[in-house]
């Protein structure tokens, strides 16, 4: 975590505190007048580009609510200028804090004006922290840390008092919703620590009254808790004067427990309170601050420079892990490249084993191993009639009247036998489409048989059997049909020939026919 420095400025004196993690220290004291000023300036000179923070408490401080319409971006920051400048003379260290929406049919937002009465005062110390090119993180002032405060000390209800006793004297801050209502600083002169503790008490009563009469708290409702911050040794005494009513709940709390709750872990001798609001200020600081951006531009650039460096290491941790998920996988594969080697010398070393026991053949392996290759091509290409029997077996099954005498499986060319495929596509028309061309030789089937269950001289119906039964043959399977022979035919001159009205029809015979079925091997 980077060092900052906080300059605690009060009334009288000025106090540069170094917060490092958990702990504060004190670096350097300056007085309030011009001589403080210049000391300031010259401690400045060897702290050039350090981080900076105003811690403001003092008692000149103003607020005021106020409402405008709602409103974002540029048209909201004009109207707040205005609106600061409206209510105040210097508006270099003024501030708007937001309270919210107004409930009611117009959307208007509620705001928080704050500034200081005597802003010239503060004017020199910030001029010196510009001169020095320092990084200046915000000017804040202690009741803009109290809501941060009242949630570390367990806060949890609407409204909410915390008190402390700061160098500066007793400082009371009212908070409601989270958000800084009122605040007051009151002078504490030596008390000892029992009028101590009833200062206090009568302060909160008055505070109350005070906050009840401009109705920023409300006469009627839930009493409001009031968390004390009591100084060390000194939380007994302050729980016996802190007694409790129907308007206030009062919940005493140690300096020490409060140190814990905030996270401060070593702190300077003689720190009263204002150690709280100094860690929050260098830990946890709110939004709202009075330091305008042109004052906060170095811290800016500062913060940007930052977030580019820490973007790049992003990306390098990114690039690197990358870079080893890549390494990793390339060693995988290395490994997985060498197990293959590994695995393919086994191989080729077996092969040289088995090929050693072979017996000495007259010619080389390649020439072996293209005669296979070669001799799976003819068996591939060799016709077998177990495809053919299969193929007229289905198509018999659908014809029962359909009984065969013979069956001639044959390989040839189908012009060698003077057939003439009936549906066979020419060579051209293949070559033209771009398929292989096949080969002329075929695989040949000629059935013969007769037909069943069919009066002998009803010729029509037979030659619808054998024509169904010849194209279911041709349908499938690859075969084209070249010849069908029907029992009988019709000459030229409309006679009728043939096997019908002869013989046949006296000694009962079914009439015969022949098919020829051709199909091209590949």
């Amino acid at each position: 975590m980077a060092t900052r420095r906080i300059l605690y400025f009060t009334a009288e004196d000025h106090y540069l505190y170094r917060s490092v993690g958990t702990g504060l220290e004190l670096e350097t004291t300056f007085s309030g007048d011009d001589l403080g000023v210049t000391a300031f300036r010259e401690h400045l000179r060897g702290l050039q580009s350090e981080l900076f923070c105003v811690l403001i408490d003092v008692a000149g401080e103003d607020f005021h609510e106020d409402q405008i319409p709602f409103l974002r971006g540029a048209d909201r920051d004009a109207v707040l200028q205005r609106r600061l400048a409206q209510r105040y003379r210097d508006t270099r260290l003024a501030a708007a804090l937001s309270l919210g929406t107004v409930a009611g049919t117009r959307r208007d937002e509620r705001l928080l004006l704050a500034s200081f009465t005597n802003t010239q005062q503060l004017a020199p110390w910030l001029d010196a922290l510009e001169e020095a090119s320092t990084k200046l993180t915000g000017v804040y002032s202690v009741p803009l840390l109290a809501p941060t405060l009242a949630r570390k000390l367990g806060a949890k209800g609407a409204r909410a008092f915390v008190v402390t006793v700061n160098r500066a004297g007793l400082r009371q801050c009212f908070v409601e919703e989270g958000r800084l209502r009122f605040a007051r600083l009151e002078r504490t002169v030596d008390m000892v620590p029992q009028a101590l503790a009833v200062f206090v008490r009568a302060e909160m009563l008055r505070l109350a009254q005070y906050l009840g009469t401009l109705r920023v708290l409300p006469r009627e409702g839930p009493p409001v808790q009031v968390f004390v911050v009591a100084p060390r040794a000194q939380r007994s005494t302050f729980e016996q004067a802190l007694a409790s009513d129907a308007r206030l709940v009062f919940h005493t709390i140690d300096e020490a427990e409060a140190m814990r709750a905030v996270g401060v872990r070593q702190t300077p001798e003689r720190m009263l309170g204002e150690a709280l609001y100094l860690h929050l200020a260098a830990t946890k600081p709110p939004r709202e601050q009075f330091a305008s951006s042109a004052e906060r531009r170095r811290y800016q650039v500062w913060q940007l420079q930052r977030g580019i460096v820490a973007a790049g290491a992003l990306g390098f941790a990114a690039c690197a892990l990358y870079a080893g998920v890549r390494w990793a996988d390339a060693v995988q594969v290395g490994d997985h490249a060498a197990r293959e080697q590994r695995d393919a010398r086994f191989a080729a070393a077996q092969y040289e084993r088995i090929t050693a026991g072979f017996p000495v053949t007259q010619t080389s392996t390649e020439n072996l191993r293209v005669a296979v290759v070669e001799f799976r091509r003819i068996a591939e290409r060799s016709a077998s009639p177990e495809q053919a029997f299969a193929h007229v077996s289905r198509v018999l099954e659908q014809f029962p009247q359909i009984e065969l005498d013979s069956f001639d499986w044959s390989v040839g060319r189908p012009d060698a036998r003077g057939d003439k495929p009936v549906a066979a596509a020419p060579a051209l028309a293949d070559a033209a489409a771009g398929r292989p061309k096949q080969s002329e030789l075929a695989e040949m089937l000629e059935l013969s048989g007769r037909v069943n269950a069919t009066q002998r001289n009803d010729y029509r119906a037979i030659t619808a059997q054998v024509q169904r039964f010849a194209a279911a043959l041709g349908a499938s399977g690859g075969y084209e049909l070249l010849r069908t022979q029907l029992p009988f035919d019709i000459t030229s001159e409309g006679t009728l020939t043939g096997d019908i009205g002869g013989s046949g029809a006296e000694s009962g015979e079914a009439p015969r026919f022949t098919v020829t079925l051709s199909r091209r091997l590949p």
